[in-house]
């Protein structure tokens, strides 16, 4: 596993908290919605790091 794979996953992970934090305190759908799409975008690369699909 290599440093950036590590960070992406951890960012990842890091985001998707976010989301749930911002969903408990009824933030705006949108802020939700961009943090959701960051998260998924962070752990889908991490873990495509990892797998040695994308380099």
């Amino acid at each position: 596993m290599t440093g950036l794979s590590t960070v992406l996953i951890v960012v990842g992970l890091f985001l998707a908290g976010g989301v749930y934090s911002f969903s408990k305190q009824k933030l705006p759908k949108g802020v939700i919605a961009v943090l959701a799409i960051a998260s998924v975008m962070c752990l889908v690369a991490g873990v495509l790091r990892i797998q040695g699909i994308w380099e």
